[in-house]
């Protein structure tokens, strides 16, 4: 048991209700936030459903990243805060603002909120999107020490919203932090065990599988880890003395194809994956099709392209050992199987 409270913000999300249930389960004391107090009981409700123990260590309190109001008692008394509440918005938007501004700007009214209340400690819940997007098809393996060229091609406005709300962080603390200190934490695509009804991020894809909205695959690849190990890591960065001041990149390490994605399903699932597509997409039948559909336009740099990633740091200052792709790739499946998600 740990006397430490630790404030995680977007109490409602995928990423952050997987924290709050490995915080508690490690002794911490959990406050977190949600646009409206309203939202408490469908948010326990979840996580309960989920495995919550010791549900009584966990407070909420109402604000939102757009507004100053509620964040001075979200900080108050606060040893850590996990800043992971962000817009999730991949692909093309017709105005980028909405998803870059609540990045940006949230980030910096939680570190200032923060720093304000004496908080020794902010680990912010980064992205990939701010490490490799925009970078030419060289081959290399991405690292911790990169970050995506915003002039570059394939950058949408998802990975302008990451890169610039971390840059926005990393300078407030060096230019006016104070004491405070800052970890990042740039998650691959995550998969893994949904919550609720709402399937997020990249286990869209699975569902799309499942459900037979992709009948066939474009050839693309993706690096994946398990929503469960992005959690331990944010838990980890909040003790480890060294994690400070540091970038982790969170990879299980080999990228997948679509395709395997869609084979490991097959195989594993039964009738229950019978939708799932067998065939790819030609790539000039994309680049034909990009022409008219922003959609497909946004698969055009990556197609064909395996993103190298490292995650060495992690496991060398963290301790951390991610499991492998197919685990979190089933996980996401079954549990929307059995959550009866798949039709919705």
């Amino acid at each position: 048991m740990t006397s430490q409270t630790v404030l995680v913000t977007g109490g409602s999300g995928f990423v952050a209700g997987h924290v709050i249930l490995q915080l508690l389960d490690a002794g911490f004391t959990v406050r977190t936030t949600v646009r409206s107090l309203a939202r408490e009981d469908a948010v326990r409700r979840v996580l309960g459903d989920a495995g919550m123990t010791r549900g009584d260590r966990l407070t909420f309190v109402a604000a939102d990243l757009l507004d100053d109001a509620g964040w001075g008692a979200a900080v108050a008394g606060v040893d850590t805060v996990v800043h992971v509440a962000s817009p999730v918005v991949p692909g093309h938007v017709d105005d980028e603002r909405r998803v870059i501004e609540p990045a940006v700007d949230g980030t910096v009214r939680v570190l200032r909120a923060a720093r304000d209340a004496g908080v020794r400690r902010v680990v912010l819940t980064s992205a990939f999107h701010a490490v490799s997007w925009g970078h030419p098809h060289d081959g290399r393996v991405f690292t911790d020490d990169d970050w995506s060229d915003l002039d570059g091609p394939g950058v949408d406005a998802y990975a302008k919203s990451k890169t610039l709300a971390e840059r926005a962080a990393w300078d407030l603390v060096a230019s006016d932090g104070g004491s405070m200190e800052l970890t990042t934490m740039l998650p691959v695509a995550v998969m893994g065990p949904v919550m609720g009804d709402d399937i997020s991020g990249s286990n869209g894809i699975v569902r799309g599988m499942l459900a037979g909205a992709m009948p066939r695959l474009p050839d693309m690849y993706l690096p994946i880890v398990d929503v469960r190990d992005v959690a331990a890591a944010h838990v980890a960065a909040i003790t480890v003395p060294a994690a400070a001041g540091q970038r982790f990149l969170l990879s299980n390490g080999p990228v997948v194809a679509l395709g395997e994605i869609g084979a490991i399903l097959r195989s594993n699932l039964g009738g229950d994956a019978a939708r799932v597509p067998t065939r790819t997409i030609p790539d000039v039948v994309v680049r034909l099709a990009a022409v008219f559909s922003p959609r497909f336009r946004a698969l055009v740099p990556d197609l064909g392209h395996r993103k190298q990633t490292s995650n060495q740091k992690a496991r060398r200052i963290l301790g951390w050992e991610p499991r492998p792709a197919e685990e979190a790739i089933l996980a996401a499946a079954e549990s929307m199987v059995s959550r009866q998600l798949v039709g919705r």
